[in-house]
């Protein structure tokens, strides 16, 4: 863990730096989400469950990112690739993705069109293509014809080939269309031929688009259920004008015969190679968002569903048995509201713990009183049932199951 990964981990979660190193240390230590939120407050500054989880879930994606760091850095080096500014913008990347988009011109390839064309001798070509200084490319192109190529077009296409594949390549050329995919892109579903009787139940997605960054989780995940059920055929994409002008902004820039082979390479690039890459991208990352939104959801409805009163709408006192710091006890009205909360001690002092309890089961009008079923729970049932009410409540021992996790 270095300074760069905190920050990262910081101004990502929203805590102060010591927070988050204090919290990795926890949890590197082995100490469990709800152990730290509860028992660790002094450590993380009273960070609550969600803030760890999420400290928690980017840290081990960075970790992720320096054990592949490490696969990459010692494949380039295998392949006498290695430079020293590639290995500076290596180890100042903290994301997969980065990462990734770095190592791309040297990952092992099939055996591509680019690969093909340089098999044939083209790459020369092709860089005095792209560098669009000099005309007459029929010309050049005429030199490079060999057994392999048997005419200038063949030869073109080759060292437009290779070019669409540099392009795809560059990092800035990617990030460009992300960006336009972020801003732009609309997610397209269409019902697959003859499918739509059997996904009927998919019909509101039969002909459907809506703008990527808006389309709540219930409607995406919907769609790509569709999709995985084989009725729909689900497609991400920005207005390719917007995509392909982007690009033509970072690579034309020279004399027009050149930046003609250019331009065409880098439509072939956007179509073939770096839209469905970044459309994958987007596919995954759009339902882990929608999945993440999903379960906020349904853990929210099913917290309220927690928290609904068994008994339905009555005036509670509740105790949280314990021998040595004594019964932590509270007073919650009809709805569940804090009125009120004081600690007793039954072992040591049974009278005045007698006194609190009955005053406070008479100013409040309480019609049951919940015990904890842990340490000292069932001595402290016993002591309260024994008490003189003058309306008794009904008593309840409670479960305190998942109230503290440890290990």
């Amino acid at each position: 863990m270095n300074k760069q990964q905190i920050q990262i981990i910081s101004n990502s979660v929203g805590v102060m730096t010591h927070q988050a190193q204090n919290t990795i240390n926890l949890l590197d230590e082995g100490g469990t989400v709800p152990f730290i939120a509860r028992y660790r407050k002094e450590a993380t500054g009273s960070l609550d469950e969600v803030k760890i989880l999420d400290i928690k879930e980017l840290w081990t994606k960075l970790k992720e990112a320096d054990k592949r760091r490490e696969g990459i850095i010692k494949s380039i080096e295998e392949q006498g690739k290695m430079t020293p500014e590639l290995l500076v913008k290596l180890n100042n990347a903290y994301h997969l993705q980065e990462l990734e988009d770095l190592y791309l011109p040297y990952k092992q390839k099939r055996k591509t069109r680019a690969f093909i064309a340089i098999e044939k001798g083209l790459e020369p070509l092709a860089k005095v293509i792209f560098d669009q200084k000099e005309n007459n490319i029929l010309k050049k192109a005429e030199a490079f014809l060999n057994d392999k190529v048997a005419n200038v077009e063949e030869a073109l296409q080759g060292a437009r080939d290779i070019m669409a594949e540099w392009i795809n390549e560059n990092v800035d050329a990617r990030n460009a269309v992300r960006k336009i995919f972020e801003r732009e892109a609309y997610i397209y579903s269409k019902v697959k031929k003859n499918k739509e009787e059997e996904g009927a139940k998919y019909r509101d997605y039969f002909d459907f688009n809506e703008p990527l960054k808006k389309v709540p989780s219930h409607r995406l995940l919907a769609i790509r259920r569709g999709e995985e059920e084989g009725f729909l055929s689900v497609t991400i994409s920005p207005d390719e004008d917007n995509a392909l002008g982007a690009l033509d902004r970072i690579f034309l820039r020279g004399l027009p015969e050149p930046k003609q082979q250019v331009e065409e390479a880098i439509t072939d690039s956007y179509k073939r190679l770096m839209k469905p890459s970044i459309e994958n991208e987007f596919a995954t990352s759009s339902k882990e968002k929608a999945d993440t939104e999903a379960i906020r959801i349904f853990a929210q409805n099913l917290r309220q569903l927690l928290l609904a009163s068994p008994l339905g709408q009555k005036k509670v006192l509740a105790i949280d048995p314990g021998y040595r710091t004594g019964c932590k006890t509270v007073v919650l009205d009809a709805q569940g509201n804090l009125l009120t909360d004081t600690v007793i001690y039954p072992f040591d002092k049974p009278t005045e713990a007698q006194d609190k309890i009955l005053t406070l089961s008479e100013k409040y009008q309480i019609e049951a009183v919940a015990i904890g079923n842990g340490t000292a729970g069932r001595e402290t049932e016993d002591f309260v049932k024994k008490l003189p009410f003058k309306k008794a409540p009904q008593i309840f021992a409670v479960s305190e199951q998942g109230a503290s996790i440890f290990g």
